[in-house]
């Protein structure tokens, strides 16, 4: 029984996404950033304990293997989209760009060597580059909830240099990201010629 607790970990956090999408980019209530954020947090979390628990019940499952990064690129992927609407405007387009090039490549690059059996371990800079991301996102996205409760408390001037915080904090996300991919590719390289 233990060993599919795991995989439910990963099958809640992909009934998640969904939900996070219609909330983020749809819902038509007044705090649905506010929600948007607490479900984005309950999947990060989850993603965070499947993958303990896998590595602590030594299950993995071609199931784990497939899903577990594809519900966390979507997740990760729709709540950086959201951060560029001109409602909340914490990102730039261009960083959106770069960092999903990025996971596109590397998703495919992966899947591929998987389909021939060969398997990249995560590396450090990967989750170095994870943790970032996740940190940034729930952190823009719980100050854009404190705007929908209190909108007049910040001034300008401190939004202004809050939300310029921001854009320069995930263009430093989006160079580790670039990194940390040309790291798995680099890394590749030298264990093949190994």
């Amino acid at each position: 029984m233990k060993k599919y607790i795991p995989n439910s970990l990963t099958l809640c956090r992909l009934v998640l996404v969904p939900i996070f999408v219609w909330m983020i980019f749809f819902a038509p209530f007044e705090f649905h950033y506010f929600w948007a954020t607490i479900i984005f947090i309950l999947a990060s979390i989850t993603d965070y304990f499947d993958g303990l628990l896998a590595r602590r019940l030594q299950v993995t499952t071609n199931f784990g293997k497939l899903m577990d990064p594809l519900a966390d690129k979507i997740l990760v992927s729709a709540a950086l989209i959201a951060l560029t609407l001109p409602d909340i405007n914490l990102i730039t387009v261009p960083v959106v760009i770069i960092i999903l090039i990025r996971e596109i490549i590397i998703t495919f690059f992966r899947y591929y060597l998987a389909s021939r059996k060969i398997i990249v371990p995560a590396r450090i800079l990967g989750k170095i580059k994870t943790v970032l991301q996740l940190t940034g996102i729930i952190t823009a996205l719980v100050y854009r909830s404190y705007l929908t409760f209190f909108p007049n408390l910040l001034n300008d001037f401190h939004q202004f240099y809050l939300e310029s915080g921001f854009k320069t904090y995930f263009w430093m996300v989006a160079i580790i990201t670039v990194i940390s991919g040309l790291d798995v590719v680099i890394h590749f390289g030298k264990a093949r010629k190994e």
